[in-house]
């Protein structure tokens, strides 16, 4: 009998099943709970900080190393490779430099379309693992990504509010609100249309033997539903973008690894310094994670950046870097291609393809620079310079937008309130703790709004519920002292500012209130101390340097109490009570000339001042030249 032949089991994972699950597939599983320990020891702030720059940014090098490092693509692609950085860089640079908001909208939809062609790119992936070709089956895989990344989107409140805010804030045109209504239900009805002809698609393919690959539909499944839940069901909306953020970079950095150390072994034209990085050797993965983290150094520093002037220029070059890793992205790992497959350990696939005449070429891809970023960033950057909306008309009209949820409703009760409509605030406060009674910015900012309206009663009511939301807020803690200060409730003021310098122990305003207390129930060491202190972390905070100089003054300190007396005259030359003191220190030195000089300058500025007149009429009789005019 001929031998029966061997039948080839189908191959279904790019790596093997158990990297793919914790590279592609399952990581969203991984990814949850290691935030969840992460959110213990760190703020959303923080965390959203770290990744956005050691993730977001650091992941666009590799990308780069391929651009510039792969001498045959380089040569295909040169124009855009010289042409892109220079005008990227110059654009995003002045659009941040002239605080022009559109180019932040422009990298936000870039970023979207940019992280779903990714799960698509996948999906292609998955499917020439198993053969799948068919053309249905690709358009339907990119209708079901492009449709439910954008849907999460616009069903998202907290992605809405900041969409629209910074769309009103380059100028934009009211959007109604059905308007926006009608879209997002004609959304979600079209994307649960496309999702059942994909899986009508899916399962007939099963049946007539043009199977897709199953591991295809397991990466959809976990990709749209946590880019649902970091865009909807995150609390923290910079916690969501952080989420998907290091679930897009695991993905896009262990492929392009793989990717790359297969080019350089299959193609020895590849040299130079991508060939050293992506040799078969593991403690060169450490150094392709180090270079990945210098790059995204870059974004990080200039977070921490106070210059203004600097900070602009390099957020223009992070966001330039953002755009740039967008588009190469677009064509630099084709999968339909034969070099591209070859290197994924593909077979079939095209050959390389080239630009056919003039419209295929340039002229096409000036189109699609021209729709997808020249023309919209023209009409964002001439609505916002010809046609710039206040920012509390802004909020109120997101609100309008978005009538359901705390955050939009708190940013325009802020805006409100900088506005001086106070009671229109504390109604907009009043309606995001509807929303979300647990919102302890909301909270705190009304029980802030109703102590400066010396409402002290309610306001106390406010900082009582807001503090257990919000435990190691020093600000809140010091905010809530004054106003229980003001109740006469003075123990459990001074036990508030206590607290809230265990949390911050060098926070000057809570220092200053300590300092004064002890200064004016006579504890002259711990209110120098404490006011010392508040001077130090913060030079020019006038009114502890008075309190401390006058505090010096009463510890008779007079050398100290005569420099602070000085310093905080630099700092406001006419302060009457400034010049009294100084005059003070001076008579209490035996300087009375001076002494003198400084109460005649301190009535010269305020002729009623009482104090400065007794102490004026004391230097006068005990100075000789004064006492002699006395003599009969």
């Amino acid at each position: 009998m001929p031998p029966v032949p061997a039948v080839s089991r189908r191959n279904y994972w790019i790596l093997n099943s158990w990297r793919d699950l914790i590279f592609y597939v399952g990581t969203p599983l991984l990814l949850v709970p290691a935030f969840t320990l992460a959110q213990a020891r760190w703020s959303a702030q923080d965390i959203y900080l770290f990744v956005a720059a050691f993730g977001a940014m650091g992941h666009h090098l590799p990308g780069m190393i391929r651009a510039y490092g792969d001498r045959a693509l380089f040569e295909r692609f040169r124009w855009r490779f010289i042409i892109a950085p220079l005008f990227l860089l110059v654009t995003c640079v002045a659009f941040y430099w002239w605080d022009l908001k559109g180019i932040v909208l422009v990298v936000f939809f870039w970023g979207v379309w940019h992280g779903m062609m990714q799960t698509y790119g996948f999906c292609r992936i998955y499917d020439a693992k198993t053969g799948s070709f068919a053309a249905l089956t690709r358009r339907l895989d990119f209708a079901l990504c492009a449709i439910w990344f954008a849907a999460a989107v616009v069903l998202s409140s907290q992605r809405m509010t900041d969409t629209l805010g910074v769309f009103y804030a380059s100028g934009g045109p009211f959007v109604e609100p059905w308007t926006l209504q009608i879209a997002q239900r004609s959304l979600l009805f079209l994307a649960i249309a496309v999702a059942i002809l994909f899986l009508g698609n899916f399962v007939w393919g099963w049946r007539h033997a043009k199977r897709a690959n199953p591991v295809k539909l397991a990466l959809l499944i976990t990709s749209i539903t946590f880019w649902w839940y970091c865009n909807n069901g995150v609390s923290n909306l910079l916690v969501g973008i952080a989420l998907f953020e290091v679930f897009h970079d695991v993905q896009y950095l262990s492929l392009v690894w793989i990717y790359n150390r297969n080019r350089v072994e299959k193609d020895r034209s590849i040299g130079g310094f991508m060939r050293f990085v992506f040799r078969r050797s593991g403690s060169l993965v450490g150094l392709y994670l180090g270079l990945i983290f210098a790059y995204g150094s870059l974004a990080y520093f200039n977070s921490q950046l106070q210059i203004d002037t600097i900070k602009r220029v390099l957020t223009g070059v992070v966001s330039a870097s953002a755009l740039l890793h967008f588009y190469y992205d677009g064509f630099i790992w084709k999968v339909r291609e034969s070099s591209t497959r070859q290197s994924l350990g593909l077979t079939g696939g095209t050959a390389e393809i080239l630009p056919r005449g003039i419209f295929h070429g340039w002229l096409l891809h000036g189109a699609k620079w021209a729709t997808a970023f020249v023309l919209p960033l023209t009409a964002l950057w001439l609505w916002q310079v010809h046609s710039a909306i206040p920012l509390v008309q802004r909020n109120g009209w997101v609100v309008r937008d978005l009538p359901g949820g705390a955050r939009q409703h708190y940013e325009y009760a802020n805006s409100l309130r900088q506005d001086g409509q106070l009671a229109a605030a504390a109604r907009e406060f009043e309606i995001a703790l509807h929303f979300d009674p647990k919102h302890a910015g909301a909270r705190s900012a009304l029980a802030l709004l109703l102590q400066n309206q010396s409402k002290f009663d309610a306001a106390a009511e406010q900082y009582e519920l807001a503090i257990p939301l919000d435990p190691k807020n020093a600000d809140l803690r010091y905010e809530y002292s004054y106003t229980l200060s003001r109740l006469g409730r003075s123990d459990e003021a001074a036990a508030q500012l206590n607290v809230a310098l265990e949390i911050n122990p060098n926070f000057p305003p809570a220092l200053y209130s300590r300092g004064l207390t002890s200064f004016k129930r006579g504890m002259l060491d711990d209110a120098i101390s404490d006011l010392r202190r508040a001077v130090e972390k913060q030079s020019n905070f006038l009114e502890a340097r008075l309190a401390l100089a006058n505090a010096l003054l009463g510890h008779n300190e007079l050398d100290g109490a005569r420099s602070e007396f000085e310093a905080a005259l630099k700092q406001a030359p006419n302060r009457v009570d400034a010049i009294n003191g100084l005059g003070l220190a001076y008579l209490r030195q035996g300087r009375t000339s001076q002494a003198i000089i400084q109460f005649d300058e301190a009535l010269k500025i305020k002729p009623d001042f009482a104090d400065a007149a007794e102490n004026l009429r004391i230097a006068r009789a005990t100075d000789s030249r004064f006492s002699s005019r006395l003599t009969p």
